[in-house]
């Protein structure tokens, strides 16, 4: 009935070694190299070319206009920043000829098909319907 109470007691009693094992104590580096790097699995093995420049001064200056894609690049100005023109003076945002944004844009041939009543019910019962 005390089973666990008194493997609780013996375990607390028991001589207990780490699995792990530390060589050394913890220290920090004298010297540790702040500058830019390229990531060590980068394809090219080097900076950006426009790294450094005035426009971008830091990293997250960098990403910030690293991430913007498409129409939204050109809100982004030095003395407005992200979001500095009305979404309106952006233009269309409809795909170019050849490119659809949905599935049921495409022609019919490639819209899923539509599931059966038969089909509907085998899913809702996880298929035991089938078998009665």
């Amino acid at each position: 009935m005390f089973a666990t109470r008194v493997l609780r007691q013996a375990a607390q009693h028991a001589e207990r070694t780490p699995s792990i094992r530390f060589i050394g104590r913890r220290t920090i580096p004298s010297s540790v190299d702040h500058s830019p790097q390229p990531h060590p699995a980068a394809p090219s093995q080097s900076l950006p070319a426009d790294w450094g420049k005035s426009s971008h001064t830091s990293f997250s200056a960098y990403r910030d206009h690293a991430q913007q894609f498409g129409p939204l690049r050109k809100t982004i100005r030095a003395d407005a920043g992200v979001g500095g023109n009305a979404g309106s003076a952006l233009g269309s945002v409809a795909p170019p000829k050849g490119f659809y944004f949905d599935r049921n844009d495409l022609p019919e041939r490639f819209h899923r098909t539509r599931l059966s009543l038969a089909e509907i019910e085998a899913i809702e019962t996880g298929g035991a319907a089938a078998f009665a």
